[in-house]
């Protein structure tokens, strides 16, 4: 049995996930966490976050890793942690100090950070001859200027160092350019608490189906274990829609994206690490939009379960303790699974979602959640504000993806309208 320490994490489906896949394994972890209580807002109403089941918990500013390797150093001493792990972003540079730190298994802590970088990562990937748009790293909005010029419009502005998709944008000419590194100048600290780099990253908009490569890397080989597609829609943001696995490709389609996104992985010096790289397949051929290393989120690691039977999140269980992940596809009588997520497209407050005793029924549904009455929602900027999903599978090919959208569009979410206040 192995202990494993896990930092901080989402709070969406990973953070079920991850535990579930620790426990199943036979392993127990301890939780280290800044705040206690942004964990207890997120537990089920009908018992406690899976999370708040650990060993132990301790409670340490994760944002200080130069004060928390040394508590981590002395806690280890005692408690002998096997692996160190987080399902977010914002905490896998730190848990890659951590983890050379206390000399446990994982990914080199200068790979991590360049991956979880998006400036880096253009930078590196760029150097090592990796298809990518054309891009610009630029100090302020002046500088940006300048640079859209001389890549041309219409382009994709990008924070360097958020997730979901916040604040990335697409403009097509100065004002718009303005606006969005307007945006970016606005929002200096995440929603961790920790300072953002203040950076803007212009990149070259791709065109073509954007998919993600799923891969586990240990011993200085990157395994790819699939290709997932995805749906893209709330212009001039980009909010992921769906997904589907495996993703409609031909076969060297799907062999071309693979081999791109082992490429990227290569480059940037991963290894020991579940990564999900998203490829746009340009007319051009692939191109590399980003590498994250930590498995799927959006619950794309149950898509490949659904389909293959292989556990992402178990997978990374086992590379973080430095153990061979069981890889090895089986049949379970799935051959496509697809998710569709439900968005609010009006400001107000949600007092129903209509058609979902019906639909909850059809026999290809493998997940239904949605949002509860009360909740007060605006229209979706980014991945975070999803009002729920539809998962779906098909026995027979590839069409989970129209089966899941052809359901989601028989839910009708009701909203109260915001009341606006005037003088």
């Amino acid at each position: 049995m192995g202990h494993l320490l896990v930092v901080e994490s989402w709070v969406g489906s990973m953070s079920r996930l991850l535990p579930r896949a620790i426990r199943e394994s036979g392993h127990e972890f301890t939780f280290v966490t800044r705040d206690l209580h942004h964990y207890l807002r997120a537990a089920p109403a009908d018992g406690t976050h899976p999370l708040l089941a650990a060993r132990n918990i301790i409670t340490a500013d994760t944002n200080d890793v130069d004060a928390l390797l040394p508590h981590l150093e002395r806690l280890h001493a005692v408690l002998g942690f096997d692996g160190v792990l987080s399902s977010c972003d914002y905490y896998l540079p730190a848990v890659a100090r951590i983890a050379e730190r206390l000399r446990l298994p994982g990914p080199a802590a200068g790979a991590v950070e360049g991956a979880c970088r998006k400036d880096l990562s253009r930078e590196i990937l760029a150097e090592a001859g990796v298809a990518g748009p054309r891009f610009a790293v630029c100090a302020d909005p002046v500088e940006a200027a300048t640079a859209a010029r001389e890549i041309g419009y219409p382009l994709v502005v990008k924070p360097v160092d958020l997730c979901a998709g916040m604040l990335v944008r697409e403009v097509r000419d100065d004002r718009e350019l303005g606006d969005a590194c307007r945006a970016l100048t606005e929002f200096p600290v995440n929603a961790r608490g920790q300072d953002r780099t203040p950076v803007i990253l212009l990149e070259e908009l791709l065109t073509g189906p954007e998919v993600s490569v799923e891969t586990v890397s240990f011993g200085g080989t990157a395994h790819v274990v699939g290709v997932t597609d995805k749906s893209i829609g709330g212009a001039p943001a980009f909010i992921e829609t769906g997904h589907m696995f495996p993703a409609a490709l031909a076969p060297a389609e799907a062999a071309a994206a693979s081999d791109t996104a082992v490429a990227a992985i290569k480059a940037l010096g991963l290894d020991d690490v579940v990564c999900h790289t998203e490829i746009k397949l340009t007319a051009d051929g692939p191109r590399v939009v980003e590498v994250n290393p930590r498995p799927a989120g959006n619950r794309i690691t149950e898509l490949v379960r659904h389909v293959t039977g292989i556990e992402l999140a178990a997978a990374a269980v086992d590379v973080a303790l430095g153990r061979t992940p069981e890889l090895a596809p089986r049949r379970t009588g799935v051959q496509s699974a697809a998710i569709a997520f439900l968005l609010p497209d009006t400001a107000g407050t949600l007092t129903a979602i209509e058609g979902a005793d019906q639909v909850r029924e059809r026999p290809e549904v493998r997940e239904l959640t949605l949002a509860e009455p009360g909740r007060s929602v605006r229209p979706a900027t980014s991945n975070n504000e999803y009002l729920g999903h539809i998962m779906t599978a098909d026995t027979a090919g590839s069409g989970a993806r129209v089966t899941a959208e052809s359901l989601l569009a028989q839910l009708r979410p009701c909203y109260e309208p915001s009341q606006e206040v005037t003088a």
